[in-house]
């Protein structure tokens, strides 16, 4: 089980108490939760994302694929 730790000073965007987030990592997964509310989040890794954003941005920038026939 990943061990789960508070965000200091944050405020939950649901019932906006301070100090009541929570985050831990579970398989690949980001996970946040508010104890007073049981508000939840997930999302990917910010370096997941970095690097999705980063492809997207080489997938813009190709003019088109040459295709011989």
């Amino acid at each position: 089980m990943a061990k789960k730790r508070f965000i200091a000073g944050a405020v939950c965007p649901q019932c906006q108490q301070k100090d009541t987030l929570r985050w831990w990592q579970e398989n690949e997964i980001e996970r946040v939760e508010c104890v007073a509310c049981e508000y939840t989040d997930s999302r990917a890794p910010q370096a997941v994302e970095e690097s999705e954003q980063l492809s997207q941005q080489t997938k813009d920038q190709v003019i088109g694929i040459f295709k011989p026939q």
